[in-house]
């Protein structure tokens, strides 16, 4: 396998990048419906609404939280999840304008 070449894209195409990857699983967009279903902050409500094992949730809650796709908060002895609405913001704009561009071209 070949390396790749980071410092030949730019720093928005990386952040795009590490943030579809992070979508890339089932369960991932499955606790981000969830977060946009309830509009609100939640801990383990998750492990009763995706029926996957804690360890499992933990893991994916880590790369959804690692690529800013959710934000989470300290109470008590757990950790309260949301979406992180800046980067789902930054997702609309850029996946909007691939769908403008598509919209108007005339290719094959």
């Amino acid at each position: 396998m070949g390396t790749t070449k980071t410092e030949h894209f730019t720093e928005r195409q990386s952040e795009i990048a590490v943030i579809t990857k992070a979508m890339g699983h089932p369960a991932r967009v499955a606790i981000i419906d969830l977060l946009l279903k309830v509009n609100a902050c939640i801990g383990n409500d998750i492990l009763e609404k995706i029926p996957l094992a804690q360890p499992t949730i933990s893991q994916h809650l880590k790369v959804l939280k690692d690529a800013n796709l959710i934000k989470g908060t300290i109470e008590g002895n757990t950790v309260c999840y949301c979406i992180n609405e800046s980067t789902f913001e930054l997702l609309s704009k850029y996946f909007g304008n691939i769908a403008s561009n598509v919209i108007h071209q005339d290719c094959c």
